[in-house]
Formats: structure tokens, C-alpha cells, sequence
């Protein structure tokens, strides 16, 4: 053994990293820290893809369910106390798994956050009422203008992301870009990067069905209770937003299902894009057998 290590299972939405992430916890007998940011909140259950009552019996999960919308919780925040988790977890185990499809948040655990200079509080102010008053394209449109290298990659219909990077940008008088890969953070456990990749074809028919199973499941209903928090940026996020949107009587439910599936399809491909800048990760078939997967780990584990 090459030491503790975390093992990040990680991979576009509805591609079965739950299921890989509970096999491989159970062969090391070892637990799981979540890295799906939308699954933080315990008033979010099936339109996040939570793990059902019957798999998180099956292994100890961290990070799931565990804040309300209403609190804040930043991705600063997740890489303060997965570290502290983490900490736990090896003094007793060599190796704990991590699964999730948020390219931020695990980037945060395993290579630490940049810095950014203070923030002006009133151009936070200044900016939200932007949003509110005028929508997210004329800041979209700012974004690309003040920064085009990061608007090029972020999520442009993300508001948070789009006026934190404004916010810097405004602020700093520099790019948001100019910040990034500036942090050499150094951590005390060694990762193994496993990410779970199949056809496009494929994806994209498992986000379809997953869809359809979350609204028989009673995502509709989910979405109403919510539906007076919906400007809350854990709101923001595809399958709710689209609800909302039926709800408010601005389109049918059939055209609000379709548009949940085109953009989860999109997201699909912005994650496949973020994650593909990481030349550390192994790649293997979404299908690929637990047995043949820790025969790869195996190898990497005596590195």
C-alpha cells in the first residue's frame, strides 16, 4: 500500500456511480464521503438522486442530506469538513471512497481551494439585484466580456457562479481566471481518480428513463413544497427549476419534463468536459465489473 488513499469515483450524472462507490466501500470495508453538491440538502430527495434507504444501510454515507436548504454552505465549507471526516475515517481505514459528480467540490478536497481577494459587499448587492431585476443573460453577457477563458468553461446558467466570478472580477480589476491553479496545497493522504465513462448514446438514454422515474416517483410534488424557497441558489438546479417554471404557469408539464431532460443532457456534458482537463484520472466503462475495477485499483494502490 502506497499509504491512505482516497479513492474518487466520479463520472457524468446517471452513469451508476452509487452503485461502483457502495461496491468498492464494501471490498475495503470502508465509507463514503458524498461529493454531489445538490445531495447536501435534506429537503431535496428525488430530484437529487439521493441513495435510497436500502443503500445507505449497505454502507456508512457522509455528506448526505446533512444541511437545509436555508442554511448556507459553500464548497469552502465541504473541503473544511470533508478534511476533518477524512481525518477520522483514516485513523481507521487506509482507504475511504469519495463519489460525486461535482467537479468543484472534489477538486476542493483533493487539490484545496484558490484564493480570491475580500469581496466589496455592495458589489455582491449590486449584482444580485442585476439578476433579479434584469435576468441572468445580461450577466452572462459581462461575464464573457470581463473574462472570457472562464466563461468559456463555467456553467453559464449557474447565477451563483456567474456573479462570483463577476464579483471578483469587479473587484480585482483581474480576471476571475487569473486566480485559479494558484494553490499548491499539499494533502496528507494520497487519491486515485476513477471516473466512469460510457457512449453518449447511453448517458443520455439513462438520464431519459431516470427522469421519468423521478417524476412517477412524485418529483412534481417535491417540487411544489419547495416551490416558495425557489430563489435560493440550492433551488437553482436542474429538475426543480424547470417545475417551478410549470408551476408558475409559464409553460405545460410536458414541455417542463422535456426541458429537464435537455438540460440534464447539457449537464451531462459540461461535467464530461471538466472532468476530461484532468489528465490524473483513470478512465473505465461504466459497466466494467467491481472485481475487474479492483484489480485496476489494485495496481495503483502499490505504485
Amino acid at each position: 500500500m502506497k499509504g491512505k488513499t482516497l479513492i474518487v469515483v466520479l463520472g457524468p450524472t446517471g452513469i451508476g456511480k452509487t452503485s461502483l462507490a457502495i461496491a468498492l466501500a464494501q471490498h475495503y470495508q470502508t465509507s463514503i464521503i458524498s461529493a454531489d453538491s445538490r445531495q447536501f440538502y435534506k429537503e431535496m430527495t428525488i430530484g437529487t438522486a439521493v441513495p435510497t434507504k436500502e443503500e445507505l444501510k449497505a454502507v456508512t454515507h457522509y455528506f448526505i442530506q446533512h444541511k437545509s436548504i436555508l442554511e448556507p454552505y459553500t464548497v469552502g465549507d465541504f473541503e473544511r469538513e470533508a478534511l476533518e471526516v477524512l481525518q477520522v475515517l483514516f485513523e481507521t481505514n487506509d482507504i475511504v471512497v469519495m463519489a460525486g459528480g461535482s467537479g468543484l467540490f472534489i477538486d476542493a478536497v483533493v487539490q484545496g481551494l484558490d484564493t480570491f481577494p475580500p469581496i466589496d459587499k455592495e458589489i455582491r448587492e449590486k449584482l444580485n439585484r442585476k439578476l433579479e431585476e434584469q435576468g441572468l443573460p445580461i450577466l452572462q453577457t459581462q461575464l464573457q466580456e470581463l473574462d472570457p477563458v472562464y466563461a468559456a468553461k463555467v456553467d453559464l446558467f449557474n447565477p451563483h457562479r456567474v456573479i462570483r466570478a463577476l464579483e471578483v472580477c469587479l473587484n480585482s480589476g483581474e480576471p476571475y481566471s487569473s486566480f485559479l491553479n494558484k494553490n499548491n496545497t499539499t494533502r496528507s493522504f494520497h487519491t486515485i481518480m476513477l471516473g466512469m465513462e460510457a457512449p453518449r448514446s447511453v448517458v443520455y438514454d439513462r438520464i431519459n428513463t431516470r427522469v421519468d422515474t423521478m417524476m412517477a416517483e412524485g418529483l412534481l410534488k417535491e417540487a411544489k413544497g419547495l416551490i416558495e424557497h425557489k430563489h435560493l441558489n440550492a433551488l437553482q438546479t436542474v429538475g426543480y427549476k424547470e417545475l417551478f417554471r410549470y408551476l408558475d404557469e409559464d409553460c405545460s408539464l410536458d414541455d417542463a419534463v422535456e426541458e429537464i431532460k435537455k438540460n440534464t443532457r447539457r449537464f451531462a456534458k459540461r461535467q464530461g468536459t471538466w472532468f476530461r482537463k484532468n489528465q490524473d484520472i483513470t478512465w473505465v466503462d461504466y459497466d466494467l465489473s467491481c472485481n475487474a475495477i479492483v484489480e485496476i485499483l489494485s495496481d495503483k494502490l502499490i505504485e
